[in-house]
């Protein structure tokens, strides 16, 4: 074969791999090899840290979704850490201080820091970390408990349900989640999943780590602390938590951080290319291996031009209009029958271009990289 048509191949194979492949091998193997989580029903103290900044949409139905856990009160410690909050965040929660919420006001200095100084001041066994925005279930905090009676579970995550959303770009955001967390569960049956699922989730707190200030995936480098102490990451599908469903536009600021995040983690944790880390292959399977899918769609799209004719012309068009499609999608009207295909093709080429612009991260301070995300609350 020449060069444009190995590169093509050889580029449209691994993104094939990458989207597709991978999460089939993933099933048939967590099928195959499941380690099983040895759980016990021992109420261990918790203690429940939430970092917000500007969280007064949010926060009073977070802490009310919090004492309605049906796990005993006298186990239960609830720290909130406002980082710099400029709204009513500190005027509500000081309204839960009868109640036994604590709430500490620091000077504005990033999730990181709020975490740290959270995880500093808890006094109790496990460490449930958790967003201001997302409600918990009654028995959330129970399941993920449970999981600590194995001795090798160091942090375990709860599931996120997103909240049903109006339009198909919402509902293609929810499906792209629904994506992850099958990847998540694949993972955490045979073996770890990478990091935890960030708006909720506990760990052992004799295994926290202070986080670098500027760590962007501070739900990644926490729990791979534990990790490569020999802990697992594990996730507890029945342990839920439920998010609004957000907008493209926001997701995609998200994942520009998020993808930036990876970069950051490679050097912070260096050995998890290393062979004697048992999860490098699905790691870079479901994590790394989407830093390079612009790179190989963009190989995919110039070495068409120079394939056999007329496959070259065919290949190459067919790649503008799936493109053409994603840029279109946002001035459809809701109402076509095929909008939904269209979102599903803007959400990945948008996921895809957050990856590329994650390299921002080498030229801009990584805190430049944080962007409020944006959510429509609606009932549920």
């Amino acid at each position: 074969m020449g060069v444009a048509t190995t590169l093509f191949v050889a580029s449209a194979a691994l993104v094939v791999y990458l989207v597709a492949g991978y999460p089939v091998l993933l099933a048939l193997l967590s099928r195959a090899n499941r380690r099983p989580i040895l759980k016990d029903d021992v109420l261990r103290p918790v203690s429940i840290v939430i970092a917000v900044r500007n969280g007064e949409n949010f926060i009073a139905d977070k802490l009310d979704s919090i004492l309605a856990l049906d796990y005993p009160r006298k186990l239960v410690e609830i720290i909130v850490i406002s980082d710099g909050s400029s709204d009513r965040t500190d005027e509500i929660a000081r309204t839960y201080y009868e109640r036994g919420v604590q709430l500490w006001r620091l000077p504005r200095g990033g999730k990181a820091t709020a975490l740290n100084f959270g995880i500093a001041k808890a006094r109790n066994e496990i460490l449930v970390l958790t967003d201001v925005r997302q409600k918990l279930a009654r028995d959330s905090v129970r399941q993920l408990v449970k999981c600590f009676g194995d001795p090798k579970v160091g942090a375990a995550s709860g599931k996120l349900r997103i909240l049903d959303g109006e339009t198909d770009g919402e509902g293609s955001t929810g499906l792209y989640w629904k994506y992850e967390v099958a990847l998540r569960k694949g993972m955490s049956a045979i073996g770890s999943t990478f990091g935890a699922n960030g708006p909720f989730y506990a760990m052992r707190r004799a295994l926290a780590v202070p986080i670098p200030a500027d760590t962007l995936l501070d739900d990644v480098y926490l729990p791979l602390a534990a990790f490569f102490r020999g802990y697992r990451l594990i996730l507890e599908e029945s342990a839920q938590a439920f998010d609004y469903p957000t907008s493209l536009q926001s997701e995609f600021r998200r994942k520009v951080r998020t993808q930036a995040g990876l970069f950051q983690i490679l050097r912070l944790y260096p050995q998890m290319l290393r062979r004697q880390n048992p999860m490098r292959f699905h790691w870079v399977s479901a994590k790394f291996g989407r830093l390079a899918l612009p790179w190989l769609l963009i190989v995919m799209l110039v070495a068409s031009l120079g394939l056999p004719a007329p496959f070259n012309i065919w290949l190459f068009l067919g790649q503008v209009a799936f493109y053409s499609i994603a840029a279109l999608d946002s001035v459809l009207p809701e109402w076509l029958p095929f909008k939904r295909a269209t979102s599903l093709v803007r959400t990945f080429v948008v996921l895809v271009i957050s990856s590329l612009l994650a390299m921002r991260v080498f030229f801009v301070a990584p805190q430049k990289l944080w962007k409020e995300t944006q959510v429509r609350k609606v009932n549920g």
